[in-house]
């Protein structure tokens, strides 16, 4: 190393074990840019940037598009961001190693099978199938882990109410001893996190989602809660469980994404009991409008989600609906705002969105990120209204 610190491309390519070639093809993808140009037309690398590599050769190695390290490199440009990445990624190495001995054993039964018989079961033929098809999914997974893990983050930090969303939450359920309680749609089971120990006595929660990560990640935070918690796999449309069977059901943030929402709440109302309660959040049309208006100063053309959810089930649209199930919905709002006063977090949240920022901020990312920068500096910090609250339906 030599120029106050930096490497050459080729110096950076050799100490990295990699060829020049793969350097100056992430260089040309955006991928990976040097930290500096020089006079001469060197391109400098530093000891920060093998960092980044690091997590493109690993990401790459674990079955990601070129696309989608873009998307998830593109802020990895500080210590905290570069440590966050690793923790991604040892989680993600994680699920791999438990996805790959499930291939193995798997593997092993066929083979096994085969050897006992001349005769090729097909139902374990397609079972293997099934599982060697599940890494596309763990992908998936991890990319909708990480993006919620994102957003939470965000609220977390710059959120003026004192109460939290998941405490303000937990208060509405006014839990009494022994109630069954059912979460659907429980994401990595961030709402229980912290109130186990606030629970009554003899209550029992299934905690349930359609993504078998997700269900996985829960189990991992929250573990079995002294046999507080249980853990499955499915779809709210088709909850397999008797009739009348819980006193709570939970939908946080849930019910905008389903495509028969109608067939859900019926199946909820199923298995609540007489005098149960149904709590299910949603949004408002003004929620995180400020948000929506920079990045549409910045370009007009991104829009950070495919649909407005508030569209799909709202605070506005969403009594009307429960009320062709459930004979009362009793509507309450959640008072907060954000007041952001750091550029990367606000910058890592539009990243996270479901829409197609991605296709006009990848390239013009540095740009975008002094926009941003500008803007926060000339206000101060940007306060981002939260519009978002529940219905508890009986």
């Amino acid at each position: 190393m030599n120029r106050e610190g930096y490497y050459t491309s080729g110096e950076f390519a050799r100490k990295a074990n990699v060829t020049l070639r793969t350097v100056r093809y992430y260089d040309q993808q955006g991928i990976l840019k040097p930290s500096r140009v020089a006079e001469n037309g060197y391109r400098l690398y530093t000891d920060a940037d093998f960092a980044k590599l690091q997590k493109i050769l690993s990401l790459k190695y674990l079955g990601f598009s070129l696309d989608e390290i873009m998307t998830m490199t593109i802020n990895d440009d500080d210590m905290d961001s570069i440590k966050e990445s690793i923790h991604l990624q040892l989680n993600l190495v994680q699920k791999k190693m438990e996805h790959l001995k499930m291939v193995e054993q798997s593997l092993k039964n066929t083979v096994r099978r085969m050897e006992e018989s001349e005769e090729i079961d097909w139902n374990e033929v397609v079972e293997l199938i099934h599982v060697t098809n599940m890494e596309k999914g763990l992908v998936e997974q991890y990319k909708n882990a990480s993006n919620l893990d994102i957003r939470i983050s965000l609220h977390k930090k710059y959120s003026q109410n004192p109460v939290s969303w998941f405490d303000w939450i937990f208060r509405q359920l006014k839990i009494k001893e022994g109630s069954r309680i059912l979460e659907v749609g429980c994401g990595t089971g961030e709402l229980w996190n912290g109130h186990e120990s606030e629970l009554p006595q003899k209550v029992k929660i299934v905690l349930s989602d359609r993504s078998e990560g997700m269900v996985k990640d829960a189990e991992g935070l929250l573990g079995s809660g002294g046999g507080i918690f249980e853990y499955e796999t499915f779809a709210c449309e088709k909850i397999p469980k008797e009739d009348a069977s819980f006193d709570i059901v939970i939908a946080n943030h849930v019910l905008f994404y389903l495509k028969d929402r109608k067939k859900a709440l019926h199946e909820i109302r199923r298995v609540l009991r007489p005098g149960g309660v149904f709590l299910c959040s949603t949004y408002g049309s003004r929620h995180m409008q400020e948000i929506t208006q920079l990045v549409r100063e910045f370009d007009h053309r991104i829009t950070l989600s495919a649909n407005c959810l508030y569209d799909e089930f709202g605070l506005e649209n969403g009594e009307e609906q429960l009320l062709e199930v459930f004979e009362h919905a009793e509507r309450k709002d959640y008072k907060d705002e954000l007041l952001v006063d750091q550029p990367q977090p606000l910058i890592s949240y539009i990243l996270s969105c479901h829409g197609n920022q991605h296709e006009y901020l990848g390239k013009r990312y540095p740009e975008f990120k002094e926009f941003v920068r500008k803007r926060m500096e000339a206000e101060g910090r940007i306060r981002i209204t939260k519009d978002a609250g529940i219905f508890l339906c009986r």
